[in-house]
């Protein structure tokens, strides 16, 4: 069962809520998510553009901005490349229309997912040098691309890094970490050693974005606020799709982003949003996390992730609807894989002494290798252990793994390094090459060092305040927008309440996957209660509590009394234009 902890931070939560004008309740919430102090507080509830770092606190960044000012002087050719997921593409899409807009001969290069693999390699590098390209700009990679880098420089081309993933690294038998900077002209990430950027986890294409802001800012390029508010809203779209946490500088660009795109004049991302049906509704980080932003994924999975950079560039209003299009149908594909993988994983797992295991190996040659973190992630969720998913390539097993939040995934994985032909990653997610013969030797290996405990797999709920259900005002649910967007590092506040009694109850939605509630606390009065979990494991729940008899009668919509423990989140229901409080229930006991 999981493990519920109620947060017991310290502030003056009527001090803070005097001073900003809030509920005492939503302080509570802001100290939280550990943020303490009037500015940072300003910041988290009004932030706004100018509480954006300077880009010239990124190490190397005013080097690379001089190198390329140099080379669009010059003529130089210069040639982007990407990654195929959508950080990748938003990255490669920042710089190829900022560097445009400076002046730049530039085009791009997006790797394919199967016939090159993520990030630089020596083929895209021979290319490069064969098309008469003088600079190479990475985004999204690069970081770990030593050799090929240096193979560059002795081709006679200039290498600009611009990355936000882990810096490789060596571990000394005095167990310190010697870090393997690659050999080029310029390093932008803000990981590596000694980058004064006070805000590490931003992804590929905000490095990318900071860099097109520096530049455009010494050119006089076009309309530089239009272009940099165009770019602002990929940098935030892409945040969101990465899992960058919503904290601190994220959260902020990310609220701007959805501001924007709002009144959008890209029309690739106008035309996804209307073929996914979010056209004229309120944008937020949800929508593109597991609407928009898995269309953008689906390309560079099951086809070429040149179909949805095309989509960015798309000035045609009839074409880019074409592509979004053909992006949510290969999204719909990859769905269907997605179901069929986790099928298979999950039978070899329980077929097994797999489930044994405290981080999860599953080999399943015959997935498209694209699918692999994705079917990780949902691995990772049912059994609550890290997970990697290895299938088949063509040129020998490639993989991906998600991580929980006590394993540090890429220093485990550098750990056993011999067994990879190339990895790369970071704390939370990682990506693999390696010999069939290798795969038990990698399972062996992480096992026989992993130190997680039976405590570390539990499922933990942390709770923000318990607060009765009477507390709830329209004024306090509104409030809690102010706390917005909600995501990783930033999740919807949730509050607790004890002695909940179900009084009637039944089952919603053409794939009846809703639950709607009457309840109350004991207070006299009643509210609308729904959730949206598992229902079949809710109703084992309630018979185990008030036996089959009493939850049937619960369903056939006769009036029971059922007493449970609930976390929840207040919203707002609007249905035919009506307005009605409503309690979201997210876990109960």
């Amino acid at each position: 069962m999981a493990q519920w902890f109620i947060a017991a931070k310290k502030a003056d939560f009527n001090g803070i809520a005097e001073r900003f004008h809030i509920d005492p309740v939503v302080a509570r919430i802001i100290r939280n998510r550990d943020v303490v102090g009037d500015e940072e507080i300003r910041k988290y509830l009004w932030g706004s553009r100018e509480d954006l770092y300077d880009p010239g606190l990124l190490k190397d960044l005013d080097k690379a901005v001089g190198l390329l000012r140099e080379k669009i002087a010059q003529g130089a050719k210069i040639r982007i490349i990407g990654d195929y997921d959508a950080d990748g593409i938003c990255a490669a899409y920042i710089l190829v229309r900022g560097l445009s807009a400076c002046g730049a001969v530039v085009d791009t290069v997006i790797p394919h997912r199967i016939k090159d693999g993520y990030g630089l390699n020596d083929a895209l590098i021979g290319e490069a040098a064969k098309d008469g390209v003088d600079t190479i700009v990475t985004c999204d990679n690069g970081i770990a691309a030593g050799e090929q880098i240096a193979l560059a420089g002795e081709l006679g081309m200039t290498v600009i890094v611009t990355d936000h993933h882990e810096v490789p690294f060596e571990e000394g038998a005095d167990g310190e970490h010697r870090f393997l900077l690659p050999e080029a002209a310029a390093v932008v990430d803000p990981k590596q050693e000694g980058c004064p950027y006070p805000f590490k986890n931003i992804c590929g294409a905000v490095v990318a974005y900071k860099l097109v802001q520096r530049l455009a800012a010494g050119t006089g390029a076009g309309k530089t606020g239009d272009l940099l508010e165009e770019l602002l809203e990929i940098a935030a779209f892409a945040t969101v799709c990465d899992v960058m946490e919503l904290r601190d500088e994220n959260r902020i660009l990310v609220k701007c982003g959805l501001e924007s795109m709002k009144h959008t004049k890209n029309e690739g991302l106008k035309a996804l949003i209307e073929v996914c049906g979010l056209e004229g509704k309120e944008l937020s980080a949800y929508h593109i996390g597991f609407v928009l932003g898995p269309c953008m994924n689906a390309t560079g999975r099951l086809d070429t992730a040149k179909r949805a950079l095309a989509l960015l560039q798309s000035r045609d209003r009839a074409e880019a609807v074409g592509i979004a299009t053909e992006l949510k149908d290969l999204n719909e594909s990859r769905k269907e894989l997605t179901l069929e993988g986790v099928c298979q994983a999950v039978e070899l797992i329980e077929g097994s002494r797999l489930k044994e295991d405290r981080v999860l190996v599953v080999y399943l040659p015959e997935v498209h290798e694209s699918l692999a973190g994705i079917i990780a992630g949902r691995i990772r969720e049912k059994y609550g252990k890290p997970a990697f998913v290895l299938t088949m390539g063509e040129d020998g097993v490639k993989g991906s793994g998600r991580s929980i939040e006590n394993y540090h995934m890429y220093e485990e994985m550098t750990a056993c390094r011999e067994c990879f032909t190339k990895y790369g990653g970071h704390k939370m997610a990682a990506g693999l090459s390696m010999e069939k013969e290798k795969v038990e030797e990698f399972r062996r290996k992480l096992n026989g060092r992993c130190l997680l405990t039976e405590e570390d797999f539990e499922e933990k709920v942390h709770i923000d305040a318990a607060m009765p259900l009477d507390y709830l005002t329209r004024s306090l649910v509104e409030q809690l927008a102010l706390l917005e967007p909600f995501g990783v590092g930033n999740g919807k506040p949730v509050f607790a309440q004890k002695d909940v009694h179900i009084m009637g109850g039944r089952i919603l939605g053409k794939n009846r996957n809703v639950g709607k509630y009457s309840i109350t606390d004991g207070s006299g009065r009643y509210y609308e209660m729904v959730y949206f979990g598992d229902l079949e494991a809710f109703r084992g729940f309630l018979v185990q509590k008030a036996g089959a008899y009493m939850v049937n009668r619960l369903y056939c919509g006769e009036k029971v009394d059922i007493p449970i423990s609930i976390t929840y989140y207040p919203d707002i229901n609007r249905y035919g234009g009506r307005e009605s409080l409503q309690i979201v229930m997210q876990h109960y006991r």
